[in-house]
């Protein structure tokens, strides 16, 4: 679970918002462990010939979080959220890449949005493409299917991440499954 490993964090994080290196690399050493966890478990459901493995996932998303123009996370758990949809787009955008070679048709079910299937590539970019839809309808409910698909974070996580009750994510969770598998049958 993203906590405050140290309760240097959010300070670490606001000078590394400053560029200072230094409080870049006090971030990552702080947090790396949880992003590897987070990276594993969304590999899991890879094929064991993936070609992207939850460290080059990792360190993809630390490039990304403060490369050129470094990530403005307030605390230690906007961190964590930024971190998932990092790793959201670089999942997402490994697979288009895939896809674009492969160019097949492709057919999502309820179980793929509820954990990465066989078929990846096409799936992942299909749940995507449903995501950025859902983020115009519900913003919050994606979010949540954020934190929980790309980020693997169990209800209790994503409560605290979004500052919400576990009521509040589980109805989230229900109507965005209910809303991506009708919308993903649609297409």
């Amino acid at each position: 679970m993203p906590e405050e490993s140290t309760p240097h964090i959010t300070q670490w994080l606001d000078r590394a918002n400053e560029g200072d290196p230094h409080a870049q690399e006090q971030v990552i050493e702080a947090v790396y462990r949880e992003l590897h966890k987070i990276a594993a478990r969304v590999m899991s459901g890879e094929n064991a010939g993936h070609t992207l493995q939850p460290t080059a996932l990792v360190n993809e998303a630390y490039l990304r979080l403060f490369g050129d123009e470094p990530i403005r996370a307030q605390d230690s758990h906007h961190f964590f959220a930024l971190a998932a949809r990092q790793m959201r787009r670089i999942l997402v955008d490994h697979a288009r890449s895939r896809r674009a070679v492969k160019r097949g048709g492709v057919k999502v079910t309820l179980d793929d949005i509820c954990a990465i299937s066989p078929e990846p590539d096409g799936n992942l970019v299909a749940v995507d493409d449903a995501l950025r839809d859902l983020e115009k309808v519900d913003e919050r409910a994606a979010k949540v299917v954020e934190l929980r698909f790309f980020g693997g974070y169990k209800e209790d996580e994503v409560a605290q991440i979004m500052d919400l009750n576990i009521a509040k994510v589980r109805r989230d969770w229900e109507f965005a499954r209910a809303w991506l598998m009708s919308h993903l049958e649609e297409s």
